[in-house]
């Protein structure tokens, strides 16, 4: 009986279980954590564009615009009419310095998702700053 407790091998996770708890982790202020687990749900399903955008809020969140980037620039491959990841690929543009592309995916986001004030109002920051 001891034996069996001891040897029997943990259930392998799933993509969906640590998608659901990196992204309850970066709910509750921890993206380092949350990128992570997400990281590793990539790994597991690296199509899944609701995976990607979650690792690029998280990854953006811990500082890493870069990073952040690529998987917000996956995922708005992945999901060309996902206007939330034209802004935050948008946003991550713009920390990295890439403004003139930040411009172009806010303004999209704006096209697809009128009267957003958060998208109308990085797209108004960026329009002040060229």
């Amino acid at each position: 009986m001891a034996r069996d407790l001891y040897s029997r091998r943990p259930e392998p996770e799933t993509a969906y279980d640590l998608y659901a708890r990196g992204c309850s982790l970066l709910r509750d202020g921890h993206p380092h954590q949350a990128a992570m687990l997400l990281g590793r749900a990539k790994l597991l399903e690296p199509e899944k564009a609701s995976i990607r955008e979650a690792l690029g809020r998280a990854l953006f969140a811990a500082g890493r615009a870069a990073r952040a980037r690529r998987e917000f620039a996956k995922a708005v491959q992945l999901q060309p009419t996902d206007d939330y990841a034209h802004f935050a690929l948008a946003l991550a543009c713009e920390r990295t310095g890439q403004r003139d592309r930040a411009r172009g995916h806010v303004k999209l986001a704006v096209a697809m998702r009128p009267g957003v004030e958060d998208y109308e109002r990085v797209l108004a920051r960026l329009d002040r700053a060229s």
